[in-house]
C-alpha cells in the first residue's frame, strides 16, 4: 500500500498546496478535525481527497479499528514484555469497568487516585513544605515537568523542581536555594533501582538530613517496589505504586503526575484527567477521516513514509508549552524508533522520524531559516491558542498568533524569483548583482505544515494534546506494525554502563575496552586525578 501512495505523491510533481486552495474554495473546511472547541488543520499539506482516502485504507489494512479496541480492552498488545496497555484507565474517571484478565483495574486506579488527593491537599493545606524536588528521569519526569510548567497560571500550591540528570550539576543546582526542612523530594521510579534517580535520591536525602531534615517525613515514592522503598525508609502511606501496564512515557496522568497535582490541585489536576479522557472518546468514535488523532498519524505517515521528510518540527505558540517538544520527542522516538515488525521481521519501511523543536517565536530566530530556506524540507506542527492567560498583555498574544498563522503561510506560498527581483530592484540593486541578491530571496515555499488550535491552555486542554499525540504514536505504530510501547534500544546503553563503572572509578583495567574507549578513559583518568 505505501508503494500506491509513493506512486501517487510521484504523479503530483511540483504541485503547489496553494494551488489546491484554488480549486476548492472549501478546503480549509474539509480538510481538518475537530473535537470539542479544539481544531487540527491539516489543509496546507500536499493531501487530497484520493490521498487521504489511500491514506485511510492503510489502517484499515493495518485493522486499527481493532487494535485500538484490543488496547482499550486491556489485551497484551505489548507482546514482546507480555503487557497490557492501560494508561488510559488512569485518565477513565466516569467511564465504567477496564477489564484486564477478567479483572477490572478501576477500583484500584481510583484508590491510588483517591490516596494522591488526600496527601496533595493536606501538604497543599498545612503550609509546612515550600518547595517539592521531582527526582526521576524519562517519563518519570518529562511529562510532570512539561505539564508543570505548562499549567504555572494554575499553580498554588508548593513551587515544584525537577532533577533528572545523573550529572551532579543537575542535583546541586537545584538544591542549592531551597531550604532542607521546608522541601518534599519525590522519588520517581517503578523499580526503585533507576541508577541515575536512585544516585540522585541518596544524594537529596544526605543534603536532607545534613540540613535538619527529616526523610521520613519529607519523601514520597512513586514506585511499585514496597520492599526496596521501605529500606530507603519510606513509610507505605508516602508510597504511591501503579501497575507494568503503565509505561514510563505514558505514566503523567496517575502516581507520576504528583508533582502536577501539588502544584495545581486536585481539582485541575481532575480537569487534566478529563481532556485525556474527551480525547480517548473522541478517538474511539470519530470516523477516520474527522478522527483528529487518526489524521494527525496519517499527515505524520504521509510526510515521512511516503514523502521521504526525515524529520518533523514541533512548534508551540506558547512560552509555556517549551517542554512540549522534548516530551513528544520521548514519546514519538521511544516508541516507534524500531527497525523490526511485531513478527521479529525487518521494518521494510522507514520508522519514526526525528521528532524537535522550540517555542515560537524563539524559534524563527533560531532554525527557522533552515525550515524555509534549507534544502531539506521539514513538516512542520504549529499549536497556538486564541487568548493567553495575560489579559493585560493582550496586544502580546496577538502578535504571537500573528507570527504563528504568518510562519505557516509563508511555508506554503514562499516568494517566487520574480517578486524576488522586485524585491531587489526597490533596494536599488541592479544588473548581476539584483540577480544575485534577488536569488537570496527566494523562498521555495510548497513547505507542509499542520496547525491545532484551541480557545486557550487549561488543565483539560493540555489533557486533549498530550492524548492527542498518544493516540496519534499508536496510530502511526499499529501502521508500521512495530510494537510502540517497549524500549529494548535503551537497554545496551545501561548495561554497558554498568560494566565501564569500574573502568572509570579505576578498579578495573581498561583490558579488553576497544581502542578508542580505553584511550577515552585514560584521558578521563589523567585529568580527573591532576595528570
Amino acid at each position: 500500500m505505501f508503494e500506491t501512495l509513493k506512486v501517487m505523491q510521484a504523479s503530483y510533481g511540483d504541485r503547489r498546496i496553494e494551488d489546491l486552495f484554488k480549486m476548492d474554495a472549501t478546503r480549509a473546511d474539509g480538510f481538518q478535525a475537530e473535537t470539542g472547541e479544539m481544531r487540527l488543520d491539516y489543509s496546507k499539506t500536499n493531501i487530497d481527497t484520493a490521498t487521504r482516502s489511500a491514506l485511510i485504507e492503510l489502517c484499515h489494512r493495518a485493522h486499527l479499528p481493532e487494535r485500538s479496541e484490543a488496547m482499550f480492552a486491556g489485551r497484551r498488545i505489548n507482546a514482546t514484555e507480555g503487557r497490557a496497555v492501560l494508561h488510559t484507565a488512569l485518565r477513565n474517571l466516569d467511564g465504567g469497568p477496564v477489564m484486564m484478565d477478567g479483572a477490572d483495574v478501576m477500583p484500584g486506579v481510583l484508590d491510588t487516585l483517591a490516596r494522591m488527593r488526600q496527601f496533595a491537599e493536606r501538604l497543599r493545606g498545612d503550609g509546612a513544605i515550600s518547595d517539592v524536588v521531582n527526582i526521576g528521569i524519562g517519563g518519570s519526569d518529562l511529562g510532570p515537568a512539561m505539564a508543570v510548567r505548562a499549567l504555572s497560571p494554575y499553580h498554588d500550591g508548593p513551587r515544584c523542581h525537577f532533577v533528572s540528570n545523573v550529572d551532579g550539576a543537575d542535583i546541586a543546582d537545584c538544591l542549592a536555594a531551597l531550604d532542607p526542612g521546608r522541601t518534599l523530594v519525590i522519588v520517581a521510579s517503578k523499580t526503585f533501582t533507576t541508577v541515575e534517580t536512585m544516585t540522585n535520591a541518596r544524594t537529596a536525602r544526605a543534603w536532607l538530613i545534613d540540613g535538619g531534615g527529616d526523610p521520613s517525613r519529607q519523601f514520597v515514592a512513586l514506585s511499585s517496589a514496597a520492599e526496596k522503598t521501605a529500606a530507603f525508609g519510606i513509610p507505605g502511606n508516602q508510597v504511591f505504586g501503579f501497575e507494568d501496564w503503565v509505561g514510563g512515557r505514558y505514566s503523567v496522568w496517575g502516581p507520576i503526575g504528583l508533582s502536577l497535582m501539588i502544584a495545581i490541585g486536585p481539582q485541575a489536576f481532575d480537569a487534566f484527567l478529563r481532556g485525556g479522557q474527551a480525547m480517548d472518546r473522541h478517538f474511539r468514535a470519530a470516523p477516520m477521516g474527522e478522527n483528529m488523532p487518526v489524521m494527525l498519524a496519517l499527515t505524520g505517515i504521509w510526510h515521512h513514509q511516503v514523502c521521504g521528510y526525515g524529520t518533523r518540527a514541533v512548534l508551540p505558540y506558547d512560552q509555556r508549552l517549551a517542554f512540549l517538544p522534548p516530551y513528544l520527542q520521548q514519546l514519538e522516538m521511544e516508541s516507534n524508533g524500531k527497525s523490526v515488525a511485531l513478527d521479529g521481521t525487518l521494518l521494510d519501511v522507514p520508522s519514526g522520524p526525528v521528532v524537535w523543536g522550540a517555542p515560537g517565536t524563539n524559534g524563527q530566530h533560531a532554525f527557522y531559516q533552515l525550515i524555509h530556506q534549507g534544502t531539506d524540507v521539514v513538516p512542520c506542527e504549529f499549536m497556538i491558542a486564541a487568548q493567553g492567560h495575560e489579559p493585560d498583555l493582550a496586544h502580546h498574544h496577538h502578535l504571537l498568533v500573528a507570527n504563528c498563522l504568518a510562519q505557516s503561510k509563508a511555508l506554503m506560498q514562499g516568494r517566487s524569483l520574480d517578486l524576488a527581483r522586485e524585491k531587489a530592484a526597490d533596494l536599488g540593486y541592479q544588473g548581476a548583482e539584483l540577480e544575485c541578491q534577488a536569488r537570496h530571496r527566494v523562498f521555495a515555499g510548497n513547505r507542509p505544515s499542520v496547525t491545532l488550535v484551541y480557545p486557550q491552555l487549561t488543565p483539560f486542554v493540555l489533557g486533549q494534546i498530550v492524548a492527542l499525540y498518544e493516540h496519534r504514536v499508536f496510530v502511526e505504530g499499529v501502521i508500521l506494525g512495530v510494537n510502540s510501547f517497549d524500549q529494548w534500544g535503551v537497554e545496551l546503553g545501561k548495561e554497558l554502563a554498568s560494566s565501564l563503572g569500574p573502568v572509570v572509578d579505576g578498579d578495573q583495567t581498561v583490558e579488553g575496552l576497544d581502542g578508542s574507549t580505553a584511550a577515552l578513559v585514560g584521558f578521563v583518568h589523567r585529568h580527573s586525578r591532576g595528570g
